[in-house]
């Protein structure tokens, strides 16, 4: 370390200032903007990679999710101790940012296609690679993210001379509006990113440009930061009282089990086994910490429900319709409905709500705010159930292993009646398709055409999937196609043709189709979109609107126009039906959840700093931080261990687990003395019991002071004899 440096840990030098405020803040307030962004950019379309890119179920991609939340919110207790005890905060800020960057830079490659050999359908070959890739990019992360969490702020109060308490407070509250800002943009334009479509061998969803993007803001957020330093006012590591307290808690059982023997005298509290070794103030100070502590062990159930906006709910949003209008909403950005919620209710409640109830005469204690802000949670879960039974009447019945459904589609010109028991028969047009599925319980069908001669034709179906049964114009020749027995991912919309005519067909962007056959399926996004069909030698367009998930078949027939526009020859059948419920019902629990955090969440923060000791409100915002990630935790179990059949079940489960928790918490609450800890640091100092030493020090001192005030009695008394 040089001797500059060394000036730098010992004596900080003053900040510059313009306006009143330090320039070095500018950096900080940049760095925060930019690593938000890159942060919850990443977070909003995480649930989805692993869905959609990585293969995951829903289960275990919203576990995955969870667990990546919850290490986010047990790292800053990491990057506490490392800068307060060793590094300092602005060191601990630039390296750890550096893993930061290079854990998001990981993340976008993991998501490249081509770093691996695809498959035909264009997944991975090799998804082990990305997985692998996947999981260090996230850890990486969550130490980047967590670690500078409890520096960045600390370290931008750190800018601010004594006597500029006002722009310090101007300062948080732009760091808290960064914050917001950084999150909302974030979660409006890495969706956005996502849906393009890129890759060399493979096109698909643009997974890299959404990861990358947070990641090129991070590296901006280190440089910005970095370019700052000569500004900065670094203040040398000064001890970390966590280590002081978990030191004291440590010795005080350590001590009570050593002396667990009867013959010695009981403490009043199990703290005071460790007044041999420590300051009496520091155990009091402990047990205020403590007793709080006690209060957060309910807490964690807010978060498990919290912080499910990015995963369940975004799944949810995915069998939703996102049109507003001209505006067409990604599921993944129905979250940014949190961060505008956020910076209107904050005010409302502070301006408006608040002083309200006051007004009412309630006393609306922020123990009883955050039980309304639990119970408000639990509501946005009812409501979340609500909207997913909504869904759930949509969906399409799709045969169980024993079943198979059959649709019809009569390719033919004239009219035909179909005969399929134990069904009815059914009455089809040219270029027409039965409406429904029929469903069978056996696998062997025999199929009757009322042609001249009568045909029969037995066909035996695969159980537990969906066939379409192609009559063409030569009804002896007719075949069975396989159909889809799931919604189309991502909102995505599934289309296939059927080539009525003699001549093989080209449709651009899907396949080239061999007379009487039938395409794949090719999933194309919502909105409007242009085939044009080539036969070698002619050529013809025509146009489709598509919604949120549905399937289609569009018939060609054998008499297709040849004009420019052939979208009139062509008939569109519906297989699944488009997602129908509106992403809009999801307002009301977006509402709800968010009108609890503001009450739950700001309380909270309000609460613990109020009722925590000066040097300690650290050891506090640790124990909030850890309510967080263990609430993730509970995510991971329920999700493994509930395995409920019904997602609205599992809503209302994790309703009534907050609800019961609610209740505990309400009853703690009642019981709950508030304290003023300056106060009783204040009368614990005066009323301090003195060490022995002390004590013998001060009756030596009363004693020399008596016999002092003896002799000069005395002497007082001979001067007046001599008078």
């Amino acid at each position: 370390m040089t001797d500059k440096e060394k000036n730098d840990d010992k004596k900080p030098k003053k900040s510059v200032e313009c306006c009143g405020y330090p320039v070095s803040i500018f950096f900080i307030v940049v760095n925060e903007f930019c690593e938000r962004f890159s942060y919850y950019g990443m977070r909003a379309v995480l649930v989805l990679y692993f869905r959609y890119f990585l293969r995951w179920d829903d289960d275990l991609a919203t576990s995955i999710y969870h667990a990546f939340v919850a290490l986010c919110y047990l790292t800053p207790i990491l990057g506490a101790i490392v800068a307060d005890s060793w590094l300092g905060k602005f060191k601990t800020i630039i390296y750890l940012s550096i893993v930061y960057a290079i854990g998001q830079v990981i993340m976008a490659v993991s998501a490249i296609h081509d770093i691996t050999d695809t498959n035909r359908d264009g997944t991975p070959d090799n998804m082990a690679v990305h997985v692998a890739l996947a999981m260090i990019g996230l850890i990486l992360i969550a130490l980047g993210t967590g670690g500078i969490k409890p520096c960045v702020s600390a370290f931008g109060g750190d800018q601010f001379e004594d006597h500029q308490a006002r722009q310090r407070s101007t300062f948080f509250s732009v760091f808290y509006l960064c914050i917001n800002a950084g999150s909302l943009l974030s979660t409006l334009i890495t969706p956005i990113l996502r849906g393009q479509e890129c890759g060399i061998h493979s096109t698909q969803k643009c997974y890299p440009l959404a990861f990358g993007v947070p990641a090129a803001l991070m590296v901006v957020s280190l440089v910005v930061f970095i370019a700052g330093s000569g500004m900065y006012v670094k203040a040398a590591p000064k001890g970390n009282i966590m280590l002081d307290v978990s030191k004291c808690i440590g010795f005080a059982i350590k001590n009570r089990f050593r002396h667990r023997s009867s013959k010695y005298p009981k403490r009043e509290h199990w703290l005071d086994w460790a007044d041999e070794k420590y300051d009496k103030l520091l155990i009091a100070q402990i047990k205020m910490v403590l007793k709080v502590l006690f209060l957060y062990i309910p807490l964690p159930m807010f978060w498990t429900l919290f912080d499910q906006k990015g995963s369940r709910w975004t799944l949810q949003a995915t069998t939703m319709d996102g049109t507003f209008g001209t505006l067409v909403l990604q599921p993944d950005q129905m979250q940014t409905v949190n961060p505008i919620l956020i910076l209107t209710l904050v005010p409302i409640m502070d301006r408006v709500v608040y002083p309200l109830i006051r007004k009412c005469g309630f006393n609306f204690t922020p123990l009883k705010r955050m039980t309304v802000g639990m119970f408000l949670a639990a509501m946005a879960f009812v409501s979340a159930a609500l909207v997913q039974i909504q869904i759930d009447k949509t969906l399409p019945v799709f045969p169980s292993s024993t079943q198979s459904q059959l649709k019809v589609v009569n390719m033919g010109s004239a009219q035909l009646q179909i005969n399929i028991p134990p069904n009815t028969p059914v009455l089809l047009g040219s270029l027409q398709a039965s409406e429904d599925y029929m469903t069978f319980d056996t696998p062997d069908i025999t199929v009757s055409l009322n042609t001249n001669p009568v045909i029969n034709k037995t066909f035996t179906l695969s159980l537990g999937q969906r066939q379409t049964l192609i009559i063409p114009s030569d009804p002896n020749a007719m075949y069975l196609t396989k159909d889809l027995t799931s919604k189309p991912e991502q909102g995505n919309n599934a289309v296939r043709f059927v080539n009525g005519m003699t001549t093989a067909l080209n449709v651009s962007n899907v396949a080239l189709i061999n007379p009487s056959d039938v395409s794949n399926n090719t999933l194309v996004p919502q909105g409007s979109r242009t085939f044009t069909i080539t036969d070698g030698g002619q050529s013809c367009q025509f146009s489709a609107q598509f919604g949120f998930g549905g399937a289609y078949t569009f018939l060609i027939p054998s008499t297709l126009s040849w004009t420019e526009n052939c979208g009139g020859s062509i008939v569109r059948v519906e297989d699944i039906q488009p997602n129908t419920v509106h992403m809009a019902l999801q307002i009301p629990q977006y509402f709800l959840i968010t009108a609890g955090e503001v009450v739950f969440s700001v309380t909270g923060l309000e609460f613990s700093y109020s009722q925590a000791p000066s040097n300690m409100k650290a050891v506090l915002q640790a124990g909030w931080l850890l309510t967080v990630a263990v609430g993730n935790f509970i995510v991971l179990i329920v999700a493994e261990l509930a395995k409920l059949p019904d997602k609205w079940a599992e809503y209302v489960l994790f309703a009534s687990l907050l609800v019961a928790v609610c209740i505990i918490f309400s009853i703690m609450a009642y019981f709950y003395t508030y304290i003023d800890p300056a106060e009783i640091e204040a009368k614990f100092k005066e009323n301090k019991e003195l060490e022995p030493d002390e004590k013998e020090a001060k009756e030596s001192k009363a004693i020399e002071m008596e016999t002092h005030k003896t002799l000069q009695n005395q002497d007082d008394e001979t001067k007046m004899t001599k008078i």
